[in-house]
Order: C-alpha cells, then structure tokens, then sequence
C-alpha cells in the first residue's frame, strides 16, 4: 500500500486537479505515480513538462523507452520496472528480446547500444562519466544534443523511479519481475 495518499481525479480540486487532467491528456490516462505526485501539483507539472519536452527531442520513442527500462533496472524500481515492460512492447513495439536487452543496458543495435552503456554509466557514475564513455557514444554516431537527452532521460527515469520506491507507490500494471543478472551497478 502506499505511504502516500494517491490523489483520486474524481476528487482532486485546484493545481492538483489541473495536474491529473493534464496528465491523462498527456498519456491518455492517470497512472498511480501521477496520482502521488498530485500531492505537490508543482512535481506533477515539473515531470510533465519535462517528460513532454524530451518527446518531441532528438531521441526516437523506442530509445527513451529502452533509456527508461535500463534506468528501472539499475535502481530496481519495481513500479517502473512493470510500467516501462508493458509500455516498450505495447506503444513501442520493441520485441521481448530487445526489452530484455534493454534491462541489462544493452541491445542488438550497436547504436542503441552505446547509448544504453552511456545512460547506464551516467546512473552507476552519478553523471561523473569519464571522457572514454563519451567518446564511445560519439564513435556509435550519437551526436551531442542526443548525449545531452541521453542525461535528461536518464534524470527524469532516476526522478520517477526514487518518488515510486520511496513512497512505495500501487502498482497499477501487470508485475514485472527483476532480472535475475540486471543491468551492473
């Protein structure tokens, strides 16, 4: 059960129902993590608007979601975990082996690759990266504006999954278990 109320749309009043309508325009529904980040309607607005800048990014769909999955993974987020294995076969498209891949921080693309090592490293390094893990990425083809999103996703997955864990947010989709070897901490 959670350690926080989770905001009810039906009920919510001011900012936080501002908030909840905003983010069932913006992904077509109102999941538990937004209805917890509802008690300070700032958050919900603070994710929204950044979860929403970095859609229309340089970064394709399948890439945040595969950035999003290897994040969950690294911090053992069970609810982002859960969310983001429906979300990468459902909307995304991506094939049960690369959702796997992408858990373990990596793929069968060497691009997506090397952007998953790069976004893996960011999280394990705590953004101190070294100059070898950016010039991996760069060798792969990714350019500095992808670099500079890479971080971002990697900092909007690390927000939500530290809000889901620290106030042990319902899941409200399908379990997805842990790997058993996960992405290297």
């Amino acid at each position: 059960m959670s350690r926080i109320a989770l905001v009810d749309q039906a009920t919510a009043a001011g900012p936080a129902a501002e908030q909840l309508t905003a983010t069932k325009s913006v992904m077509g529904g109102v999941p538990n993590t937004a209805k917890a980040m509802a008690n300070s309607p700032s958050t919900l607005k603070a994710y929204l608007a950044m979860s929403t800048a970095l859609a229309k990014g340089a970064l394709k769909a399948a890439t945040r979601e595969r950035i999003s999955l290897a994040i969950a993974e690294f911090n053992d987020c069970q609810y982002c975990r859960s969310a983001h294995v429906s979300i990468a076969g459902r909307v995304t498209k991506l094939s049960p082996t690369e959702i796997d891949a992408a858990r373990r921080g990596t793929s069968q693309d060497p691009r997506e690759a090397a952007i998953l090592g790069l976004a893996v490293d960011v999280a394990r390094q705590r953004g101190h990266v070294d100059e070898a893990a950016l010039l991996n990425a760069r060798t792969a083809g990714v350019s500095d504006e992808e670099i500079v999103e890479i971080i971002a996703n990697v900092v909007l997955s690390t927000f939500t999954n530290y809000i889901n864990e620290a106030l042990d947010v319902d899941l409200d989709w399908p379990a997805a278990a842990p790997l058993e070897t996960s992405t290297p901490r």
